[in-house]
C-alpha cells in the first residue's frame, strides 16, 4: 500500500522547497502510526546527522527534519521500494539497503548523506532508523507516469490470464467486498496541495491493485493450494507486484518534481 516512506518523501521535499511547514510534515505522518520516533543506526549515522545513536533514547521526527535541513537545505527526498531481487533505486550494498529491503521501503536524502527506514517497534509506534549513505548512487531511471500506468494495467490483465490458465483463479464469493474492506482498513494518506492529479490517480490505482494482489495471494477457507500451484501463483503475481512498486515510485518522483518547482511565497 501507499506507505509512510512515500508520505515522508513527498512532504519533506515540499517542506525543503518552502511550500510546506514542518508541522505539515509531522501531521501527514500521523495516519501511519499514533507515534513516531527516530534513532541513528550506528556511529556513522550519528556523525552525519547529530541524532542519538542506538544506546541513547530515541528522539522525535521534528529532530529528523532538523537534521535533513542541516544536511540539505534545498534538497529532495527519494522514495525507495525494494524487494528481494528488485533493488532498483538503492545506493548499493550497505546497512541502509539491507534495512530497506527488509522493510520494503525507505527514504533517501541524497544531498544530506543519509537515508531512513521505518519499522514498527511497539503497538502504535513507528521508528525511523537513520543510516549514513555517503554515496547515494546514480539517479534512478526516469519512468513516465503514462508508462507506469500502462504497465500496471497490462500486468493486471496478464496476471489474471495466467492465474486462470494455471487453474488457481477460482471464483471466491465476496472477494469484491474483501478487496473494498482491505482498502478501507488502510491508512488514508494525506498529500500536499499542488499534488499533480495524475500522480494522485496512479497512487490510488496502485493501492487498488495492491489490494487485489492481497486477495489473489490468499486461499479460500479450506482450499489451500498445493505447493506447485502456490509457486505458480507466486510466479504469476510477482510481475504485478513489481509494477505496483514502479508506479508508486514514478508517482512520488513526479509529485516531488512538481512540488519543489513551486515558487516560494
Amino acid at each position: 500500500m501507499s506507505c509512510a516512506s512515500a508520505t515522508l518523501a513527498v512532504w519533506a521535499s515540499a517542506w525543503l522547497a518552502g511550500s510546506a511547514a514542518p508541522d505539515d510534515v509531522l501531521d501527514a505522518l500521523a495516519p501511519w502510526s499514533e507515534a513516531h520516533d527516530v534513532l541513528a543506526a550506528d556511529g556513522a549515522a550519528v556523525g552525519v546527522t547529530g541524532l542519538p545513536g542506538p544506546a541513547a533514547a530515541p528522539t522525535s521526527t521534528a529532530m529528523l527534519l532538523a537534521a535533513v535541513r542541516r544536511g540539505s537545505p534545498r534538497g529532495q527526498a527519494r522514495l525507495v521500494l525494494p524487494a528481494p531481487g528488485d533493488v532498483r533505486g538503492l545506493p548499493g550494498p550497505g546497512p541502509f539497503s539491507d534495512a530497506a529491503i527488509t522493510a520494503g521501503e525507505g527514504v533517501l536524502f541524497p544531498d544530506a548523506g543519509f537515508g531512513v527506514v521505518p519499522s514498527p517497534v511497539a503497538e502504535g509506534v513507528v521508528r525511523w532508523t537513520v543510516y549514513a549513505v555517503p554515496d547515494p548512487g546514480p539517479v534512478p531511471e526516469y519512468v513516465a507516469l503514462n508508462e507506469a500506468e500502462r504497465e500496471l494495467r497490462g500486468q493486471v490483465r496478464a496476471a489474471a490470464a495466467a492465474l486462470t490458465d494455471l487453474g488457481v483463479a477460482r471464483h471466491r464469493p465476496g472477494v469484491r467486498e474483501e478487496i473494498a474492506a482491505s482498502l478501507r482498513r488502510r491508512p488514508q494518506a494525506l498529500w500536499p496541495g499542488g499534488m499533480p492529479p495524475q500522480a494522485l490517480r496512479v497512487l490510488q490505482q496502485a493501492d487498488e491493485v495492491d489490494a487485489i494482489l492481497s486477495a489473489a495471494s490468499g486461499d479460500e477457507p479450506g482450499g489451500a493450494l498445493s505447493a506447485s500451484a502456490a509457486i505458480a501463483r507466486s510466479d504469476a503475481l510477482r510481475p504485478i507486484a513489481a509494477a505496483v512498486r514502479v508506479a508508486r515510485r514514478a508517482a512520488v518522483a513526479e509529485a516531488v518534481r512538481v512540488l519543489v518547482s513551486v515558487p516560494r511565497t
